[in-house]
């Protein structure tokens, strides 16, 4: 610990741990939620493709836009403040997901929790650093904090599933609105437990580390408008295509952002990333596999809580297994990962956690997606071994990145090198349900056309109907069926036709429904596909770089246990989520 760092005699050790604790293990429960629940929000809020990939992607934003930051303003500060701030945060949006009544509700309610997240995530872990000067103490501290993130990402996707099942009250009326809805009751225990951490927090030690430190404001606000700007662009694709000119505007003004935040960090005298870093170039291939791995990981757990519980339409148990079998290993394996970091090169631990998850895409990718296991669909079952060796792989990269990452560095870019690989994993994580979703709904949308013109042009409509709702995408016929009907009827009216002709267009219309959302639910199916087959590809590259990432420079140093630890515990999603 730097000797800069000053801790208050006032408050309790005990309750430091604690709240530290139970900060990481709240953060990672809030940031898992959705990747268990992203089916049942898009039936829930009847979304778009847009809409669900916001409502996946914005925690992660929330996250990653001012990852570098925090641990600043705490050290300027003082850390118990920002704890503070991090559960406030992180009550409001608990309490505004479990009200939310719809798509836009919820992607502000992921926004308010992501920024919570994002504090207790480093200001938990660097008062816990701040309170154990021993290194052996720090280290075993900062393993148990890791061991409480994974135990989060393991209780997250059983809470959702179980909640959604046992605590939904249906609706007397078939395909009606749920009277109430199970998951909200998840939404509610997180918000308890940030009231928890809360309380126990004003009673934990307050630390800082305010001498010589700065915060670089520009860069920071160039970096996060960058980073918005680009994400938006491609959320805003998933719906209006790459053509549309406020996805072109988007990524013109945050490629201009981001390349004026590359010229400031060359220029000021504390930045929030040392791009000399990027000079070593065993540094430079660690840090696109950061991005390239992560995305293919969170790409394939987005693609699995839709397939599974949005388009199969599993319970949302089903759904919250399936994300044990992902989650679990990183818990179960941590002593035998930190074995491997330790007394093998953690290079060979990052390629062989890059190739299961290689084998898990590529395997996934040969599912039939798209039809309900009721109508002979793949049954959920199936999907555990392939999400069984994505978990593995994912316990294995972990860690293992910013392992290899502080092993090709001068000790003094220790710090530094660790937090720059964190935000590019970070980043891979927030372009997995981002990049999934245009793939997905953009394919699915292309594969989607071809069938649904020639079941219209077989209902009799009129020509005019047929071409408005030739561009609805997939999704829409899916989770928003009521919205077309009504769409339909309208336009019908508004052009004069009369009411039996209306209701003639309707019954049309109504008797083709089956087939299409047929048609729609396979068509979306071979979208998935496509992003299992990216994400497994994005992984087998990562694996194969790391083979150029040279063995001396990748080997165990003696400050890899307690920095390896300390980023798998930084490390905000064991998951998805999604």
């Amino acid at each position: 610990m730097s000797q800069t760092t000053t801790v208050s005699s006032r408050g309790s050790a005990r309750a430091t741990f604690v709240a530290a604790y139970s900060a990481v293990t709240l953060a990672q429960i809030t940031n898992a939620l959705p990747g268990a629940l992203n089916g049942t929000f898009a039936v829930e809020f009847q979304t778009s493709g847009a809409g669900l990939t916001w409502i996946a992607g914005m925690f992660m934003m929330g996250i990653v836009v001012f990852e570098l930051s925090w641990g600043l303003l705490g050290d300027l500060f003082g850390r118990k403040k920002l704890l503070y701030v991090g559960a406030g945060l992180s009550v409001l949006g608990s309490l505004a997901a479990a009200t939310a009544t719809s798509t836009g509700m919820m992607i502000a309610a992921q926004a308010i929790g992501g920024i919570g997240a994002g504090i207790l995530f480093p200001i938990s872990l660097s008062m816990l650093a701040a309170i154990t000067p021993d290194h052996r103490a720090r280290a075993r501290a900062i393993a148990t904090w890791a061991g409480f993130l994974s135990l989060g990402a393991v209780i997250s996707p059983l809470l959702a599933g179980l909640t959604a099942e046992f605590f939904t009250v249906p609706a007397p009326e078939a395909g009606a609105p749920n009277v109430f809805s199970g998951w909200r009751v998840a939404y509610l225990v997180a918000a308890l437990i940030a009231v928890a951490v809360f309380l126990v927090s004003l009673r934990a030690k307050d630390s800082a580390a305010a001498k010589g430190r700065k915060l670089d404001v520009p860069g920071q606000i160039t970096l996060a408008l960058g980073l918005i700007a680009v994400l938006f662009a491609t959320v805003q694709a998933v719906d209006s295509g790459f053509g549309a000119w406020e996805v072109m505007a988007s990524y013109v003004i945050g490629g201009l952002l981001l390349v004026s935040f590359v010229v400031i960090e060359m220029r000021t005298e504390q930045p929030l990333i040392h791009l000399s870093l990027f000079k070593n170039s065993a540094y430079s291939i660690t840090g696109i596999v950061a991005v390239t791995g992560m995305f293919a990981f969170l790409a394939i757990c987005y693609s699995t809580s839709v397939a599974v519980g949005g388009l199969a339409l599993a319970e949302a148990w089903k759904v919250g297994v399936l994300f044990v079998f992902i989650q679990g290993p990183a818990f179960v394996l941590i002593p035998v990962v930190g074995w491997l970091i330790h007394h093998v090169a953690p290079r060979w631990a990052l390629t062989g956690g890059f190739a299961f998850m290689a084998i898990s895409g590529f395997w996934l990718s040969t599912f039939p997606l798209g039809t309900p296991e009721a109508f002979c669909g793949t049954a959920w079952t199936a999907f555990i071994p392939p999400l069984l060796l994505l978990g593995i792989g994912f316990a294995l990269t972990v860690g293992s990145i910013t392992a290899v990452a502080i092993n090709t560095v001068q000790p003094q870019h220790i710090g530094m090198a660790s937090a720059t690989t964190n935000l590019l994993r970070d980043l891979g994580f927030a372009l997995g349900p981002v990049v999934g979703s245009a793939i997905a709904f953009g394919v699915g949308a292309s594969v989607f056309a071809g069938p649904l013109s020639g079941i219209l042009g077989g209902t009799g409509l009129p020509a005019n109907a047929v071409a408005g709702l030739s561009h609805v995408p997939p999704l829409g016929y899916l989770s928003g069926w009521d919205g077309i009907m009504a769409r339909l009827t309208g336009e019908a009216a508004a052009s004069g036709a009369s009411s039996q002709a209306v209701e003639g267009m309707t019954q049309a219309l109504t008797s083709a429904q089956q087939q299409i959302q047929g048609v729609a639910g396979v068509s979306l199916g071979q979208g998935f596909q496509m992003v299992y087959l990216v994400a497994a590809i994005a992984a087998t590259v990562s694996a194969a770089l790391t083979l150029f990432i040279s063995s001396r420079s990748a080997a165990p140093a003696p400050l890899t246990a307690t920095v390896a630890a300390s980023d798998s515990a930084t490390e905000p999603t064991s998951e998805p989520a999604i």
